[in-house]
């Protein structure tokens, strides 16, 4: 495993999962409660999609399917999606 496979991997289950996964419990408890827009379960579905995305990717990098240059670009893209919040 190199340097970067490392990094992505450490990055998206500490820092990405967990808010992702915290944010989906958000919007669980906004739907249950009745107190929602209806853009509030389209984002659920988004984030659901994300979730299962990063799982996947997660896997990828663990398998040794992923390229060090394709794991750092995705590194920045996560550090951009984290800066925008």
């Amino acid at each position: 495993m190199t340097h970067a496979q490392d990094q992505l991997i450490k990055l998206i289950e500490d820092e990405v999962l967990p808010d992702v996964e915290e944010y989906i419990d958000v919007l669980f408890e906004k739907i249950a409660s009745k107190n929602y827009l209806d853009e509030d379960e389209q984002n659920l579905y988004d984030m659901q999609e994300m979730r299962d995305e990063f799982k996947d990717m997660l896997k990828e990098v663990k398998d040794g399917g992923m390229e060090d240059d394709e794991c750092l670009e995705i590194i920045d893209e996560i550090h951009d999606m984290k800066a925008l919040d």
